[in-house]
């Protein structure tokens, strides 16, 4: 039985590699309290420096994190055309 070997970004220190989808991807984000994709993003008083916050223009949440979701092109195209758009 052969041992595992550590890979190189370990060794070097790096952070792991992230995966990408390949093709053309769509991140696609919902208010977490009602679900709607009408939401924008907070902006603060200084042009250029936004507060990190989101705010729903359906609902009126505002909060830190929002629900996102990575589709594909084709997930996409299909999601917009079971909306009607």
């Amino acid at each position: 039985m052969s041992k595992l070997k550590t890979p190189d970004w370990i060794l070097k220190g790096e952070k792991k590699p992230s995966i990408k989808k390949k093709g053309k991807t769509f991140k696609l984000k919902k208010c977490p309290k009602c679900g709607s994709r009408n939401i924008g993003v907070v902006l603060g008083q200084e042009e250029g420096k936004g507060t990190g916050e989101w705010y729903c223009k359906s609902c009126k949440w505002k909060g830190g994190s929002v629900n996102e979701k990575e589709l594909s092109e084709k997930e996409f195209v299909e999601h917009l055309d079971s909306e009607g758009k």
